[in-house]
């Protein structure tokens, strides 16, 4: 296949590096917690039990974030890696109005890995150009088949009518009989072991599912793209993490993901269907996979399976993306909520959530409602913004974890430093979006958020 455009590489920390990163600061921060904590009772006339409750209450929403520098990647041993060799591996990528250059790359990484697959199952749904014409990717299938030939890789290549992803995925997966399936997008580009890492999980036959560690691959295309490098890090490093550590992942994310096939065959003519508030539910595939395997046994995060994906250049694009995804996301936790047990992981890291939005959301008005706090609005907000920078501080720290082979350690620097106000866009920008898409998440019926192609892949520049 062409051979343009080279993905970067990546490496997970080694863990001495990473006890490194978390030991100091979480030490610190918890002496300065504490210190802040007796001053505030000193200073201000709140009770003592007021106090404590509204930092529980904080520091329960924000459980991850120590939990998460307790993940590491699976392994196996030689005689489990010989049984993992044994299994059959099948890759399908569902492709809809994608750039024909980051297909191109997407399947070449997968042909590419040191863990060679068995089959590659391509579904085209329904693809179309702006006169509505159908886009078939001669030129990309032809090298693709040619390559995975010469490797001795099935592959099957089809195009339907457009129906959504979900029926794309299961028009190829239904009647496949791998042991494994891998669900990739087709602006995903993989690191060369990423297969090979991602198998290790299924060592254990508990394990059901498995996510990929997901990075952001035109990270300099623009400033947005640079902040999505680290807004992505509470939830790609960050709960996701934390999450894995409890073997109770909830998303494992679409850009890569690992699946038993009988869990996936066992979810044909379901999954497809699923609606909500009586419409199609369109969205949120990844989550709903997910679930069944949260079902089935446990769902885990294998960091050092690695996944570089295109995320959003343009505002529009972006917002719309993160509305869907929000608007996806609301209605899934009513899923959590309603079919996990309730003395499950699952089921109180959802309340967990909602306490943490609650309380965001009622704190700022209950202060300006108490005369004293009102005449002491000064110290009470200067006490706000530390606990918040040092917070989103805590949190970015995830960035030194990986190393890229495009981005050099003081880039990586600059993304950290930056912190406090890339966490001021996600308090006025994403947090009042949530609040819009939980309101309207009964929209759930479009597949992805792209009528043509909107972000094309382009050779990544070096800082």
């Amino acid at each position: 296949m062409n051979t343009e455009f080279r993905s970067p590489r990546a490496r997970y920390a080694p863990p001495r590096t990473r006890i490194a990163l978390a030991a100091l600061p979480l030490a610190g921060f918890a002496a300065w917690a504490v210190s802040h904590l007796v001053a505030s009772v000193t200073t201000f006339r709140t009770p003592l039990g007021a106090t404590c409750v509204a930092w529980g209450v904080s520091f329960l929403a924000l459980w991850w974030l120590p939990v998460s520098w307790l993940e590491r990647p699976f392994k196996a041993s030689e005689e489990q890696r010989d049984a993992l060799d044994e299994l059959t591996v099948t890759v399908q990528v569902p492709v809809y109005n994608e750039d024909p250059a980051a297909l191109r790359a997407c399947l070449r990484s997968v042909l590419e890995q040191s863990r060679r697959v068995d089959r590659v199952r391509v579904v085209n749904d329904g693809s179309a150009d702006a006169a509505g014409e159908p886009v078939t990717f001669d030129d990309v299938r032809r090298d693709f088949e040619a390559a995975a030939s010469a490797l001795g890789i099935g592959t099957s290549w089809e195009y339907t009518p457009n129906r959504g992803k979900r029926f794309a995925q299961m028009h190829a997966l239904a009647g496949d009989g791998a042991d494994v399936f891998v669900t990739l997008d087709s602006d995903s580009v993989l690191d060369r072991h990423a297969v090979r890492e991602g198998l290790l999980p299924f060592a254990d036959p508990r394990v059901q599912s498995v996510g990929g560690h997901v990075l952001v691959l035109n990270r300099t295309a623009s400033l947005l793209t640079r902040m999505t490098c680290v807004l992505y890090l509470p939830f790609t490093r960050g709960v996701r993490s934390a999450q894995s550590v409890l073997r109770r992942v909830t998303i494992n994310s679409g850009t890569l993901a690992f699946y038993r096939g009988d869990v996936v065959r066992r979810a044909a003519g379901v999954y497809e269907h699923e609606r909500f508030a009586r419409r199609p539910m369109q969205m949120n595939d990844d989550s709903m996979l997910t679930f069944y395997a949260l079902l089935d046994g446990d769902t885990v995060h294998q960091p050092s399976a690695i996944a570089f994906t295109l995320v959003p250049q343009r505002l529009d694009h972006y917002l719309k993306q993160q509305l869907r995804w929000m608007r996806g996301t609301t209605v899934r936790h009513l899923w959590w909520l309603r079919y996990m047990p309730v003395t499950g992981a699952v089921f109180w890291m959802t309340v967990s959530e909602y306490l943490h939005l609650v309380l965001a959301l009622l704190l700022p008005p209950v202060l300006l409602l108490d005369p004293y706090y009102r005449a002491h609005l000064g110290p009470v907000a200067s006490s706000g913004v530390q606990v918040g920078i040092v917070l989103s501080y805590l949190s970015a720290l995830r960035i030194f974890v990986v190393q890229r082979s495009d981005e050099p350690a003081w880039a990586r620097a600059v993304l950290f430093a930056c912190t406090p106000l890339i966490a001021l866009w996600r308090l006025f920008v994403l947090r009042p979006l949530y609040l819009y898409a939980m309101c309207t998440c009964r929209r759930v019926g479009d597949w992805g958020t792209r009528g043509s192609v909107e972000v094309a892949l382009a050779a990544p520049r070096r800082t």
